[in-house]
């Protein structure tokens, strides 16, 4: 029994390389999303998202953290905890994509109808 649960802790270890080859820059990122977050808070407007990239910036912090306890104790919690964090992060990466993109469509058009409008007032004169 002791050998199947030594190939298991060896398997983790394997597989939770490529993730802890990463943890380095999760750690860049989740401190950058923090800061920037903090700043936001600064801002009156900005403290309504304030939130968001400071949850991102926790996210990857203990996504790498887990992927580093997962890498040396060779604990299947571990890298399941990592990869769930991981996955919150891409999630709210994603949403915030997907509203980035329809914002942006909108204001397209809003700039096409104003201009126009604006083109039809100025022949109208």
């Amino acid at each position: 029994m002791n050998g199947g649960t030594s190939e298991r802790v060896g398997l983790v270890q394997q597989i939770s390389y490529p993730i802890f080859g990463c943890k380095g820059w999760m750690k860049l990122l989740g401190v950058m999303f923090i800061i920037g977050g903090v700043l936001y808070a600064l801002t009156l407007i900005g403290i309504i998202i304030a939130w968001l990239p400071i949850w991102q910036g926790v996210l990857l912090l203990q996504a790498a953290g887990a992927a580093e306890n997962a890498r040396h104790t060779g604990s299947e919690h571990e890298l399941i905890r990592s990869l769930s964090k991981i996955r919150t992060y891409f999630a709210i990466m994603g949403v915030l994509t997907l509203i980035g993109l329809i914002l942006a469509v909108l204001w397209i058009v809003l700039m096409i109808v104003f201009a126009l409008s604006g083109a039809a007032l100025y022949n109208n004169y």
